[in-house]
């Protein structure tokens, strides 16, 4: 098969791409001593996460229950669940724990602990706990100096449903650092944040064996990571349009794209039709706006232009006369994100190249919750 058979749009892999994101994260942790918990949020496929957790001790990091189904039934077993826990989906953890996986759950908050501890207590269950911690004001978490991560930790120790084990936390803020050197602060702050909460728990005599970081950008620019036990990236493998923006890639290492077919050529408003819309895009824009850049369906090659806006099925690219000309109706293109997991989330598979024409595999995609 080739990508000219594809109905598009079609979601595109260049595994060469891939390989090269795998080994650079491999490598750049390996040199700093700390093992990498991969996130498969964006990956969402058994194929590409064996790929992934070579040479790592094997543990994943998801966001959904779905996935993680999908990597019990693909045999991975170490798995922690990185969004704050509802109280509804604990049985649904509980019975993966019973069917042989070793999930463990977040929360941030003693109302959510005690929660967990009564659930378990019902359930007949004993859940792993890793604390939040917020390194950077951006979302969820408690923060390292505050009172309440040491009686949040007291309450986990003491149930008898809950075993507290550790820290975790995201910069997610990393994505709004502009230089080299922001970014090396902000990997720094995220991992003095971490081990100073798991060391406030260790001073009050509880337990925190793990410390948990990650994110692409802080896991790439970090310059050490005393302290730390484990990493969690997972934009990584893929690398997309904001990775470029803030200087962790470059165009040529985004190995995730999505196949589309012009469609319609308006003349009269300058404008090419894609039939990859919000839907197949997203409408995350990038950071000059735009829904994506295009660039040649076979070779890569940039074309110099954007999807400038987008309807649910059609992308409407700016184009001058010459570009009629070279891009015809029925002219594949492909489209690099600027958010590779919010478009990776509008298809059900990834077809996977080797830097040319051929579909050399088709690797399967869990979405949904």
């Amino acid at each position: 098969m080739l990508l000219a058979d594809l109905e598009t749009p079609a979601l595109v892999l260049d595994r060469p791409r891939v390989l090269h994101n795998l080994a650079r994260m491999r490598d750049r942790l390996a040199a700093l001593g700390v093992p990498l918990r991969p996130h498969v949020k964006t990956a969402k496929s058994a194929d590409l996460v064996r790929l992934a957790v070579d040479g790592q001790p094997g543990g994943i990091t998801v966001s959904t229950l779905k996935e993680a189904e999908h990597f019990l039934a693909h045999g991975f077993v170490d798995i922690l669940y990185a969004v704050g826990v509802a109280p509804g989906k604990l049985a649904h953890v509980a019975d993966l724990r019973r069917r042989g996986a070793d999930v463990a759950i977040v929360l941030d908050s003693l109302a959510a602990a005690d929660a967990v501890a009564g659930r378990a207590e019902a359930l007949g269950a004993r859940f792993p706990v890793l604390i939040e911690v917020d390194t950077d004001g951006g979302r969820a978490g408690v923060r390292p100096d505050d009172r309440c991560l040491v009686e949040i930790g007291r309450r986990l120790d003491a149930a008898a449903g809950t075993a507290l084990r550790g820290v975790m936390t995201h910069a997610g803020r990393s994505y709004e650092c502009r230089s080299p050197e922001a970014l090396r602060a902000m990997a720094e702050q995220e991992r003095a944040g971490a081990v100073a909460a798991a060391e406030a728990l260790r001073a009050a005599g509880l337990p925190a064996p793990v410390v948990s970081v990650g994110s692409t950008p802080t896991a790439l620019f970090a310059e050490r990571l005393n302290g730390v036990t484990e990493v969690r990236a997972g934009v990584y493998m893929f690398m997309d349009l904001v990775m470029e923006g803030l200087g962790v890639c470059t165009e040529d290492e985004i190995a995730l794209s999505v196949l589309a077919t012009v469609i319609g050529h308006r003349r009269d408003l300058g404008t090419i039709l894609l039939d990859a819309g919000g839907l197949a895009l997203s409408k995350d824009a990038g950071r000059g706006g735009g829904y994506g850049r295009l660039v040649d369906a076979v070779t890569s090659a940039p074309l110099g232009l954007v999807v400038a806006s987008v309807n649910q099925e059609h992308g409407l690219v700016p184009a001058a006369d010459a570009d009629f000309a070279r891009l015809p109706i029925g002219t594949q293109v492909r489209i690099l994100p600027n958010h590779a997991c919010m478009t990776a989330a509008a298809h059900e598979r990834y077809h996977v190249v080797d830097g040319g024409e051929a579909v050399a595999a088709v690797w399967e995609r869990c979405n949904f919750w």
